[in-house]
């Protein structure tokens, strides 16, 4: 039997606005085509920055967006994106493709950028490559207003008030691209760096160690046992990949690689607890947050692009797994503050596809609006019993599901059905109040790798959904296969 109940008078926590935050790396057209354009581009744009990009990504809430890396950041000197564009300097981007980084998009193009979409900026620093001076050289360049050389270079630059930051990474991946550490030395490393990251004139800088990925428990042991202290956050990196040698197609799959990418997807429930549970033996308060900074999907790079630059395409097998995903940062919303999907724009499980002048939205950008009601509202608790989804010999849940009240009162339920074969009926009991109004819409497809693209940009997108019924507190829903459904009650 598949039901639920859902208590909408109860608190579980608020689910943090910034788990639906975003990443932008200087990797393949992520930023160049996908956000810059230039000035004097005929693609519109304000200042360089494409106006329909803004716009998309204005209309998902955005939170805080993650730059510069990545592993780019470990290798990123800031002071090379400052000043008169036509004076920057031009350097290989060694870790993605070695082609020519002209930092024509640096810190005022940034800043720029996360002050039209309304969003937290959240800038990672270099440890691999750089110093302590130079990351403590640009907090002070970017916040300071006072009368100091930095400050008045800024001015000089063209900002005179000092910018708000408050989400500050200290490296990135330092056990891989951003140094090859050990957790031992990365620690020390980390509490020189973050002694230097100081706070000008902000007084609540969020200071995020780079941290595990996977399940390296023991790169968490050591973090938090030396250096908990000194921090605010700490990162994971866990991606949804089927075989890293052999990665597959976005697109040309069948069902065990849609069953086997799911699978692997909810893998990040018991990671979360791992991780949170070593946490916990060091800050039982849960004052420091887990920072998922890079998750999604990673498949074969769409033939015929240069493979170093991670383009891929996005289908609906993406969306339900970024639904199901969002549902387990809600439910680790004690612990989980903020995580970054891989990447905004052109690269990884993007939110937006760029060609030229066109633009269009990935069935994973529709998930994002659709459950956009959830940042910052209540947490309800929500007890689910599902039927298996099973593939061979293997079984997982076929629903995952979650809730939320917001300020004015209203309920939004989301769910996914991961049966791409089968509707699945489901009796729902909502405790502690009677809602007379509901509202459905839904993500689906006729195929499991229903995509959109430049010449059909609208074949997967959210339409209305009739198939729930509402009854005082019951609710009953006929859910479809391979489907994400968002349903508001008021």
């Amino acid at each position: 039997m598949n039901c639920f109940t859902i208590h909408t008078e109860g608190d579980a926590g608020t689910i943090n606005r910034h788990i639906y935050g975003h990443f932008a790396e200087h990797l393949g057209h992520c930023i160049y085509e996908g956000i810059w354009v230039g000035e004097d581009s005929s693609i519109p744009n304000t200042r360089g920055i494409r106006n329909d990009v803004v716009a998309a990504l204005r209309n998902l809430n955005i939170p805080n967006l993650r730059w510069p890396g990545g592993c780019f950041a470990d290798d990123y000197h800031w002071r090379d994106g400052i000043g008169p564009r036509d004076e920057r300097p031009r350097r290989v981007n060694t870790h993605w493709g070695n082609v020519i980084e002209n930092n024509h998009f640096g810190t005022h193009e940034f800043m720029d950028l996360c002050e039209q979409l309304d969003c937290e900026p959240y800038i990672c620093g270099n440890v691999g490559s750089g110093t302590v001076q130079e990351i403590r050289d640009w907090l002070e360049y970017m916040t300071f207003a006072g009368d100091s050389t930095l400050a008045n270079e800024r001015r000089k630059n063209g900002r005179e008030e000092p910018w708000n930051i408050t989400y500050w990474g200290i490296g990135n991946e330092n056990w891989g691209c951003g140094g090859n550490m050990r957790a031992e030395y990365y620690a020390d490393e980390y509490r020189q760096y973050a002694t230097y990251c100081r706070n000008f004139d902000n007084p609540n800088l969020y200071r995020i160690a780079g941290g595990p990925h996977d399940t390296d428990y023991h790169w968490t042991d050591v973090l938090m046992r030396e250096a908990a202290a000194r921090m605010q956050g700490l990162s994971l990196h866990y991606y949804s990949i089927l075989k890293w040698e052999n990665k597959g197609s976005a697109t040309q799959f069948d069902e065990s690689k849609w069953f086997t990418l799911l699978q692997r997807a909810l893998v990040m429930d018991p990671i979360l607890k791992q991780h949170s549970a070593i946490m916990d033996r060091y800050d039982p308060d849960k004052r420091v947050g887990l920072i998922v900074d890079e998750w999604g999907t990673w498949h074969d790079v769409e033939p015929g692009t240069n493979p170093a630059f991670l383009y891929q395409q996005n289908t609906l097998r993406d969306a339900v797994l970024a639904g199901a995903t969002l549902h387990i940062f809600h439910n680790h919303n004690d612990r989980v503050h903020m995580a970054n999907i891989a990447q905004t724009i052109n690269v990884l499980q993007a939110m937006i596809l760029t060609e030229g002048e066109k633009m269009i939205l990935t069935p994973t950008y529709h998930v994002f609006e659709m459950f956009k009601g959830h940042q910052n509202a209540t947490r309800l608790p929500l007890v689910l019993q599902s039927e298996d989804y099973t593939f061979g010999d293997e079984a997982m849940p076929a629903i995952s599901a979650s809730a939320s009240r917001n300020d004015q009162g209203e309920i939004l339920i989301t769910l996914c059905n991961l049966n791409p074969n089968h509707a699945v009926e489901l009796s729902g009991n909502l405790q502690g109040g009677e809602f007379t109004s509901m509202t459905g819409r839904i993500l689906t497809g006729d195929a499991m790798n229903a995509r959109n693209t430049f010449d059909a940009p609208e074949t997967v997108k959210p339409a209305s959904f009739d198939g729930a019924t509402l009854a005082g507190s019951d609710l009953k829903i006929v859910l479809p296969a391979k489907s994400v459904v968002a349903l508001t009650l008021s």
